[in-house]
């Protein structure tokens, strides 16, 4: 008789059953306390970021725009005009698009340092327009939907949510599976009824429909983040898994000689297109007499993005770089990033991500509802659970979260630590 009451007591710690259930169903609502307004966001200002080129080429056609009048001025005399018209302390770079209706865009430093782009008619050298970068609509949405126009600290926040986003997932597709009378046919089912039970079942569906089509587009966000963006960067250097890119630094090339006569900068774009470049061309003029100069394919089909650096004065090729000479990993992150931006594959890998933001926001909203409709007046709600013993898997869940989302962990743990000596003592997140 003890030993089948000992059984039955170890059997009871376990997180078996309804215990186990309820168990994942307090986590899911924790995590979701704190992702459920970061999901809102990041979903509308990403759903809205999508469509950037749409959205700039609308908010700005007088100076993206022109009328083809016949031979274009050459681009050194562009770049003259724009200093002529606004003090430019240092040319960044620019941007020549082969369809005959576009500007010319040069990006600089204007007298305050502050970042610039500013719009030359390629036919006449007039100058269509000026706007500091960081003040442009979308650039200001991508910073707020990226670190909540908080710098370091606000990108935290963001990393943070994405995160534990992971951890909403998977045990939202835990509680979503078909269990007792609810059965694989209703799971995938549009939601019926009305009222709370509605509501529910639209957070479990979307829920569903979520995990399918926003985790990836979270995992393939984190190599933008600080801390677990970091500490890739770190292992693609320690393994040679680097990017081989020039666009973000790296040693600079110098020319093969130190004096003479440039060549054109139209020269430059027509070496470009020789090489088989796709337009628009991106192009970083040289700056110093022994300095080559840098252009690539700014095209958004990655394995299109070719880089060249060029003898500034013999037009020489020094350095050719293919995506095809990226190593595995650097590639993954670069396929990884166009998806997110719904670039990989066209219009449906848009429409795709369109579908993912709206799942976002519907799933953000219905689960504010059904919470707001669940709990009981004057309380959070946090569901009831029991204080069993993790099983081994279940540990090892865990610690592998906690290993691959090391930010995520170390709240973890303070959350913990708090709640053992300040959360409870004050009452706080009381169970239902």
């Amino acid at each position: 008789m003890t030993e089948v009451s000992s059984s039955a007591h170890v059997q009871s710690s376990k997180t078996t059953g309804g215990a186990f259930y309820r168990l994942v169903w307090k986590w899911h609502f924790l995590a979701s306390l704190y992702v459920l307004p970061f999901m809102l966001m990041l979903s509308l200002t990403g759903g809205v970021y999508l469509y950037k080129p749409q959205i700039e080429n609308w908010l700005y056609a007088d100076q993206f725009f022109v009328e083809p009048q016949g031979q274009r001025v050459p681009l050194e005399q562009q770049i003259e005009n724009l200093k002529a018209a606004v003090d430019v302390q240092r040319l960044r770079g620019i941007t020549v698009f082969d369809d005959e209706n576009r500007s010319t865009q040069i990006e600089f430093d204007d007298a305050e340092k502050t970042r610039t782009y500013g719009w030359v008619d390629p036919y006449d050298g007039e100058i269509l327009g000026t706007a500091a970068r960081d003040t442009m609509p979308m650039r200001l949405l991508r910073k707020f939907h990226g670190e909540l126009l908080l710098g370091d600290v606000g990108t935290k926040f963001v990393e943070l949510s994405a995160h534990w986003a992971i951890v909403m997932f998977i045990t939202g597709a835990y509680l979503w599976w078909p269990r007792g009378k609810r059965t694989l046919v209703k799971a995938v089912s549009v939601p019926t009824g009305n009222g709370r039970s509605w509501w529910r079942e639209t957070h479990m569906f979307t829920g569903f429909l979520a995990v399918v089509l926003v985790v990836p587009i979270l995992v393939t966000g984190l190599p933008w983040t600080d801390v677990w963006g970091g500490g890739l960067s770190y292992v693609q250097e320690q393994t040679g898994q680097k990017s081989k890119s020039l666009r973000f630094g790296g040693k600079p090339i110098k020319s093969t000689i130190s004096s003479g006569t440039p060549l054109a900068l139209d020269s430059i774009i027509l070496i470009a297109k020789n090489e088989g470049l796709t337009a628009p061309y991106e192009m970083r003029p040289a700056t110093k007499p022994d300095a080559s100069i840098w252009i690539r394919s700014a095209s958004t089909k990655r394995s299109e993005q070719t880089e060249l650096v060029v003898d500034q004065y013999s037009g020489e090729l020094l350095r050719r770089i293919d995506f095809s000479d990226q190593p595995p990993v650097a590639k993954a992150v670069s396929w990884g990033i166009s998806f997110h931006q719904g670039e990989l594959y066209g219009w449906l890998n848009l429409a795709q991500n369109t579908l993912a933001a709206v799942l976002g926001i519907v799933l953000s909203v219905s689960g504010f509802v059904a919470w707001w409709m669940r709990r009981p007046a004057g309380s959070l709600g946090v569901p009831k659970a029991p204080n069993a013993a993790l099983s081994k898997g279940m540990v090892a869940l865990v610690v592998a979260l906690i290993v691959l989302f090391p930010l995520m962990g170390a709240t973890l743990i303070l959350a913990l630590i708090l709640d053992g000596v300040l959360f409870r003592r004050m009452g706080w997140f009381r169970t239902e």
